[in-house]
């Protein structure tokens, strides 16, 4: 299964959740004209390059309309940043490079 339809395996996931209080959590509300509150959530994601533009417009949409339902987060405060990453700068566990050709 392709999560997204962005080529990501269902199994190729793993996820850093960091919670922080007001005072180690500093960002500015008001960034580009976007009122943000106090909800904000910042999902980066470091994956191979390779991705249309449209596909990651797709991504952002569905994280955003995901975050909205459940647990309620307004467009407003979804932050999404994409990390492209070459194959050959990963070694994914036992020191090698297995994406590398």
């Amino acid at each position: 299964m392709i999560v997204g339809g962005v080529g990501v395996p269902a199994n190729a996931r793993f996820q850093v959740v960091s919670e922080h209080d007001a005072d180690n959590f500093l960002f500015e509300a008001g960034y580009l004209g976007i009122d943000r509150g106090d909800d904000l959530v910042i999902v980066q994601i470091t994956w191979n390059e390779g991705r249309s533009a449209g596909q990651k417009k797709k991504l952002f949409k569905a994280i955003t309309e995901g975050l909205g339902k459940a647990p309620g987060i307004r467009p407003e405060d979804v932050f999404i940043n994409l990390v492209d990453v070459r194959f050959e700068n990963w070694s994914v566990g036992i020191s090698e490079a297995l994406y590398a050709s």
